[in-house]
């Protein structure tokens, strides 16, 4: 049992460590990502910041390998009996507009729940409350979905 929270600590810490290095932990630089206008048009915009797409690229090439390789028949994981795999593949209008809600928050505060979390060493009065608020969004979509 040890080793399994050995491993999620440090899991926890390579992407915290991750998200502080590659700027996803400064809103002003996820806003510029986010920014698309800015491809179009930077007069009128704001210049787009491209570079965390490269951190989003990343992270798409290991977990395609990593799945490729641990989903071959035979393969179990080192820590748990089985792998927990999402079944459900269908696109509901529950998915579409809890990711529209998600787009929302995250264009407006330039925060998404990783980020926020490694930014609470180190945030001040706005990671807080944004924290605050994502645990009330949790709970009443909770509460209120069933």
């Amino acid at each position: 049992m040890f080793k399994k929270y050995l491993v999620a600590l440090l899991a926890g810490l390579m992407f915290a460590a991750g998200l502080v290095i590659s700027g996803m932990t400064q809103p002003a630089k996820v806003m510029a990502f986010l920014n698309v206008g800015g491809i179009v048009d930077p007069g009128s915009f704001g210049a787009w910041d491209a570079s965390l797409a490269f951190v989003m690229g990343g992270a798409l090439c290991v977990t395609l390998v990593a799945f490729a390789i641990t989903t071959r028949p035979g393969n179990k994981p080192w820590l748990a009996p089985s792998f927990q795999l999402p079944t459900r593949r269908d696109i509901d209008a529950r998915l579409l507009f809890g990711a529209a809600l998600f787009g929302i928050g995250w264009g407006l505060a330039g925060y998404c729940p990783g980020p926020a979390l490694a930014s609470l060493l180190t945030g001040g009065k706005d990671i807080v409350i944004f924290i605050a608020a994502l645990a009330v969004g949790m709970w009443a979509a909770r509460r209120f979905s069933h």
